[in-house]
């Protein structure tokens, strides 16, 4: 059946088809205009755990969100498909995870992991396995990229996305990032593991493609991430939310602080959004939690302010989204990812509708 078609005979007033694709929407990925590639991973997580259960949750929420977005409501039409994780994605995160443990608790005991020759052994068969990682999520991420379709990122932890910049890095000269986020992920090779989901803003660092990261809602980081951020000479740009809520309690506004985040970028921007970014009132379960943080509305204003200026959103990620024993991070990470959908289609002039209003 021609697109055309399935939009035709499909009732988006109705709860989305149990067993289609992500938000219950009837089309193939081929009908689809935005991809949206799964990343079950959290080999390196020495926290909170169930990032890697993220793509899961967020797939079982998205069938209970009405389609009519108000910002975007003609989104569903272009298509939205959710792809399937690289083979043996999942298997591999636990193995590896299980592995990582006992090198994390060594750490934590003041060991030295190079004096540890078995430890030691395990630590390179991890960076090794996460460099497959890496190459695996590039890999599928050109493989869209080359068929015309806009690509999205739903982890795992933060570590998932370093494929899909090198992938987008492959098509663009020069674009930035837009980073929310509870934490500055700077730090080099945390605790041994070169691909740490703590260290992904450090490693986005090594592409030279990427010129710029404009990080906003951090309220967590050390020392090290600090030196490389002034090193960094302007590369980084770092709006912790203490200034940011300085700002906002002596009389700023919202619109203003945004638009100022927004013009410091380039022209190309690809967001990267740690659903830490936000308050733990809306991901609970998230693997570290930080008490301050945005609001929803806050995080989608941003976002929708930047869909709606001169700068061409080429690519986001989703990440740390972990379940816990009701559907509310899945929940919310599901409305969150339909909303970056609308973003991304609405900065690449896609036709996504007109804004409904209401009389006042």
């Amino acid at each position: 059946m021609e697109k055309q078609e399935i939009i035709n005979s499909f009732d988006p007033s109705q709860p989305g088809l149990a067993d289609a694709t992500v938000f219950g929407l009837p089309f193939s990925a081929e009908q689809s205009e935005i991809i949206v590639i799964p990343v079950p991973w959290e080999v390196t997580v020495s926290y909170g755990a169930g990032a890697s259960e993220g793509p899961e949750a967020v797939l079982d929420a998205s069938f209970q969100i009405d389609l009519l977005h108000q910002e975007f409501p003609e989104l569903w039409k272009l298509g939205i498909y959710l792809d399937e994780a690289s083979k043996d994605l999942a298997f591999n995160s636990k193995k590896y995870k299980d592995l990582a443990q006992p090198i994390i608790k060594a750490l934590e005991n003041g060991e030295t992991i190079a004096e540890n020759p078995s430890l030691n052994e395990d630590l390179e068969k991890i960076n090794y396995a996460c460099a497959d990682m890496v190459e695996a999520v590039e890999k599928q991420t050109l493989h869209w990229l080359n068929k015309g379709k806009k690509v999205a990122l739903l982890g795992g932890d933060h570590s998932t996305p370093l494929g899909y910049y090198k992938a987008l890095a492959s098509k663009h000269d020069n674009f930035g990032i837009l980073h929310l986020d509870a934490h500055m992920d700077l730090r080099i090779a945390y605790e041994g593991f070169t691909y740490s989901h703590a260290s992904i803003m450090y490693n986005a660092l090594q592409i030279p493609q990427i010129s710029k990261i404009v990080q906003v809602g951090i309220r967590d980081f050390c020392e090290q991430e600090v030196d490389v951020v002034k090193n960094e000479q302007g590369r980084v740009l770092v709006h912790t939310d203490t200034d940011i809520k300085k700002q906002l309690f002596e009389g700023n506004t919202w619109q203003h602080l945004c638009d100022h985040l927004i013009y410091s970028l380039p022209q190309k921007v690809c967001i990267s959004f740690d659903i830490d970014g936000m308050s733990r009132l809306y991901a609970p379960n998230t693997g570290t939690p930080v008490p301050g943080g945005m609001s929803y509305e806050q995080a989608t204003y941003l976002l929708s302010r930047l869909a709606e200026s001169n700068k061409e959103i080429i690519g986001f990620d989703l990440v740390e989204v972990a379940p816990g024993d009701d559907d509310w991070d899945g929940n919310v990470g599901a409305r969150m990812l339909f909303h970056m959908c609308g973003v991304l289609a609405k900065s690449q002039k896609m036709d996504v509708g007109e804004k409904i209003t209401f009389q006042k």
